[in-house]
């Protein structure tokens, strides 16, 4: 197996972003990247044509079943020793593979290797609003992690393709959220991950709200599987924390109890909710002011607020699709243990 890394970037429907973020890895391109693999996962634009027309990019048809399943074609078509993921709207700033190929030699002091190195984000798009809320709050989250992390997202990660094939890759179920999945799971086996802000990829953050909070409902719905899946981190990691856990939550009780708002202790509860909730978006409000000296910052206390009940929403229907899943493999069981007492009895 060659020492050197392949790129795997999953992409689909995104003809107006692989180009910039192609360009960006071919010009200078890192003398460590000997592969470049665009997983195209269904795409009904031109997405495969503008891959396809840069030298030295290869491009690959997914199953259209999400970005883990592209990740897993991918990086199981590697064969070097290392694999990094890059999503197809970022563009790489240089040197940032470089920064990463800089910790995977460490040890730890009981000798545990390294599986994966991740970086932060820069933002393609300063001047809307939205963007800049979003890149902000990620800048001071980042800010706050240590060298040494619980979990890596993907959008700019390398990993050892010996760990991803240790834990059989991402788990192709989650379709948001399986980035944290898979982290969890190489770290319960014992690798370490790691955390190097000089690593930057500028993303294409979202502009425009509507498009946002669809994005968050989802990630609500599959924060539930992946709480379930792994209900030791239910309670955060080193990105997110409790507070932020019970914003949809806060957010959610309050859509609960909007039928009751007519009555006093209902109008009482909802704005005690309310204050809660808002009260759960001064420090980073606070923060992204202070750090940046923008005033405009202070919209993101409405922005996360709103951000809250997408993502309530999605917590609710993730919730109530896992208990009847739950309930389904128990109906199941049951069915299998009656039909396997009815074939003992026949056979006797």
């Amino acid at each position: 197996m060659s020492g050197g890394v392949t790129l795997v970037i999953p992409c689909r429907d995104g003809e107006e972003t692989i180009g910039p973020c192609l360009d960006a890895l071919l010009h200078p391109r890192s003398p460590a990247l000997e592969r470049i693999i665009v997983v195209d996962d269904g795409s009904r634009d031109g997405t495969a044509a503008v891959a396809a027309a840069r030298e030295g990019v290869e491009v690959v048809r997914g199953k259209g079943q999400g970005a883990g399943s592209a990740r897993n074609i991918g990086w199981r078509m590697a064969e070097t020793e290392y694999v990094w993921f890059v999503d197809a709207d970022c563009v790489a700033e240089p040197g940032a593979l470089d920064r990463l190929l800089e910790h995977v030699a460490a040890l730890g002091a009981d000798g545990s290797r390294v599986a994966a190195v991740g970086g932060t984000y820069g933002n393609m798009r300063p001047n809307a609003l939205l963007s800049r809320l979003i890149h902000e709050e990620i800048v001071a989250r980042h800010a706050r992690m240590n060298e040494e992390v619980e979990f890596l997202a993907t959008f700019n990660v390398l990993y050892r393709r010996d760990a991803l094939a240790d834990v059989g890759g991402f788990d192709e179920r989650f379709k948001k959220g399986q980035d944290a999945e898979l982290a969890y799971r190489v770290r319960r086996t014992g690798w370490r991950l790691r955390f190097e802000r000089a690593s930057i990829v500028r993303h294409y953050h979202l502009d425009r709200l509507a498009s946002y909070l669809r994005v968050q409902r989802q990630q609500g719905y599959w924060r539930v599987w992946l709480a379930a899946t792994h209900p030791q981190r239910a309670g955060g990691d080193g990105y997110a924390g409790v507070l932020d856990f019970a914003q949809p939550v806060l957010a959610t009780a309050m859509l609960a109890l909007l039928p009751f708002a007519g009555t006093t202790p209902g109008l009482a509860a909802e704005l005690v909710l309310a204050v809660a909730l808002l009260a759960c978006q001064a420090p980073m409000t606070l923060e992204l002011v202070r750090r940046t000296g923008d005033p405009t910052m202070l919209a993101y206390a409405p922005m996360a607020s709103i951000r809250a009940f997408a993502r309530g929403i999605g917590l609710a229907h993730g919730t109530v699709t896992l208990a009847l899943d739950r309930a389904e493999q128990r109906l199941s069981a049951l069915r299998g243990t009656s039909d396997s007492r009815g074939n003992a009895a026949s056979e006797a």
